[in-house]
């Protein structure tokens, strides 16, 4: 298993699209050509960007298709960038520990009370 820190080369804020993407080619791509599996851990990481994470996971997704990422696991992700994953993976994906939902229509995701006061 191949362990990446995700801070140790991006820091704190992950935002640096171009960091993401030599992560990607010059770790994971040949990490996952050698049938390894992947362990992107987040630890320290207290955010990023879609455009990080973007540049990071989705070129993989379309070229191995959403099975890689049984292959990979993101590790130590705060709930900020388990959501920017989220946004970026494919519905029904599990990215730390959660599955990705088909996004509901705003009537089920919330409830709203529609009893009509009367006028002061």
């Amino acid at each position: 298993m191949k362990t990446i820190c995700i801070f140790d080369r991006a820091g704190a804020f992950a935002e640096n699209k171009d960091v993401a993407r030599d992560i990607r080619i010059n770790e994971i791509v040949p990490a996952l050509n050698n049938d390894e599996e992947i362990t992107l851990d987040f630890h320290g990481v207290d955010a990023a960007t879609q455009s990080f994470v973007h540049a990071l996971i989705s070129d993989i997704l379309r070229k191995y298709g959403t099975s890689v990422l049984d292959r990979i696991e993101f590790k130590s992700c705060t709930i900020k960038v388990r959501k920017i994953i989220e946004i970026v993976a494919e519905p029904g994906v599990i990215i730390c520990g959660l599955t990705v939902e088909e996004p509901q229509p705003l009537n089920k995701l919330f409830s709203f009370d529609h009893t009509v006061l009367p006028p002061v």
